[in-house]
């Protein structure tokens, strides 16, 4: 089903977060927001959800009139099925300029109106896409955890889009809900930031960043929205937290030959 995170005269920011069926794949979130006639799909996934995503935001905006289609980064489960969605829609798909030619691999030679005019390609320090006569905003996010990676910020909403940043490993079926308790919520993300965030350096960073925006929300690809004392207390954490190469060593590197 879908939950209508935010929603003020023309402006919706919607959330599927139970698509992907239990056992097929990991849990994942997709977005759409709509403004003054534009849309925008947020990390749509791979072919696993084109179809049930595509039927899902037709209540909202119908495919073939969707806007944008905006990659956080290059993983199958952001923007495995860009084939599809270039095929029958009319979508740019924004990404970072690391990954313009790397998506296309999805992508059949043969696929007509697929080429580079509809790629929006970012700069490392991000940028604004057009809303009609609004704007989101792609923030860095680069190294939590892909090399180019981008958050999402709705200036309207003030729901910031995470990513992989902030997200948590939930059961299939957990209601979509805002995070009550961060100290019983954190285990569910320990573990995958531990391992996917670069380093502690770039954690911090990204935290700061978000902190000076303070957005409401907070909204991950993987798990539950954060907000108020339970968002501070994430930054709190993410911004101190040893991940990444912070935890290698000499030991991590031995050959088995």
């Amino acid at each position: 089903m879908a939950n209508v995170l935010f929603e003020s005269g023309d402006h919706r920011c919607v959330v599927f977060n139970d698509l992907v069926r239990s056992d097929d794949g990991v849990q994942a979130n997709q977005f759409l927001v709509t403004h003054n006639g534009a849309s925008a799909l947020i990390d749509p996934g791979g072919a696993l959800l084109y179809t049930p995503l595509s039927m899902a935001m037709s209540k909202y905006v119908q495919p073939k009139d969707l806007t944008w289609l905006l990659a956080s980064h290059q993983d199958p489960d952001i923007i495995g099925a860009a084939d599809r969605w270039l095929m029958y829609t009319q979508a740019t798909v924004v990404c970072s300029k690391l990954w313009g030619r790397f998506v296309p691999h999805t992508v059949p030679h043969y696929q007509q109106n697929a080429g580079q005019e509809r790629y929006m390609l970012l700069p490392d320090e991000g940028g604004r896409i057009p809303m009609g006569d609004n704007y989101l905003v792609a923030l860095p996010a680069h190294f939590l955890h892909s090399v180019g990676n981008f958050s999402f910020y709705d200036p309207v909403s003030r729901i910031l889009f995470s990513g992989d940043v902030g997200a948590s490993m939930i059961a299939s079926g957990e209601p979509y809900r805002m995070v009550e308790d961060f100290a019983e919520h954190r285990p569910k993300m320990e573990g995958f930031h531990r391992r996917y965030m670069a380093s502690n350096k770039v954690a911090k960073l990204w935290c700061d960043m978000v902190r000076a925006i303070d957005p409401d929300i907070i909204v991950p690809q993987h798990g539950l929205p954060m907000r108020g004392q339970v968002k501070t207390q994430f930054l709190d954490w993410l911004s101190k937290l040893e991940c990444g190469i912070d935890l290698l060593g000499p030991a991590n590197y031995r050959s088995l030959v």
